[in-house]
């Protein structure tokens, strides 16, 4: 049975989790775009997702955080990530006529399309070197069996969101006119396009301040 503390920290893990989950990012506009097409989106999402994070979690209990935490590491997976999060952003815009046939932005499966945005996205690796590796150095403190524990927690709470996400998009779709099926993916597009600016610039600026 476990002990209370455990039980508040891993119901910390969750509180903290949904918080990043949730913020609007590449991976939410990815979700709403595929969950257009299939309801069940958020499941694919969600593995894609954890196949990437998974290994990042266990790496930074095992030490890899203080890496991350390195300013010219910061800096490169801001300009690499942000030019990659343009792009896409730019690309699902520019393509929102052909909402009707397939997701304009990325032909691949769902399961595939959360690997390449979970890669590309500079916000998802600052948490982890930030709030996630704080959550992880917290396991640390608890016998072994705590990071598979804190891995099925973090997880139930990735997939319990975009699995609504993608549902509640589908399930809707019928309701909405054809502009507001173009203002979805512009939107979606926006918000990978703006992050995609907004690393790229943080990056070129913690460029010019080293000089």
């Amino acid at each position: 049975m476990a002990a209370p503390e455990e039980v508040a920290y891993l119901g910390m893990v969750a509180l903290i989790s949904l918080s990043g989950v949730m913020a609007p990012g590449p991976l939410l506009a990815t979700t709403i775009c595929k969950g257009y097409q299939d309801k069940r989106a958020g499941l694919g999402i969600s593995l894609g997702h954890a196949m990437v994070e998974i290994p990042l979690i266990i790496a930074i209990f095992l030490g890899l955080g203080t890496i991350l935490n390195n300013t010219y590491v910061f800096i490169a997976i801001g300009l690499i990530g942000g030019a990659i999060l343009v792009y896409m952003g730019w690309d699902l815009i520019r393509s929102k006529d052909e909402f009707l046939v397939e997701c304009p932005t990325d032909k691949r499966s769902s399961f595939r399309s959360a690997i390449v945005m979970t890669v590309a996205n500079p916000y998802w690796l600052i948490w982890w070197a930030t709030a996630g590796a704080a959550l992880v150095a917290g396991a640390v403190a608890f016998v072994l069996i705590m990071l598979p524990l804190f891995i099925i927690v973090h997880f139930s709470c990735d997939l319990a969101w975009y699995l609504l996400v993608s549902y509640s998009v589908n399930r809707s779709k019928g309701l909405w006119s054809t502009k507001w099926h173009k203002l979805l993916f512009v939107g979606s597009g926006a918000i990978m396009f703006v992050f995609g600016v907004y690393f790229l610039l943080s990056s070129t600026s913690s460029i010019l301040s080293l000089g």
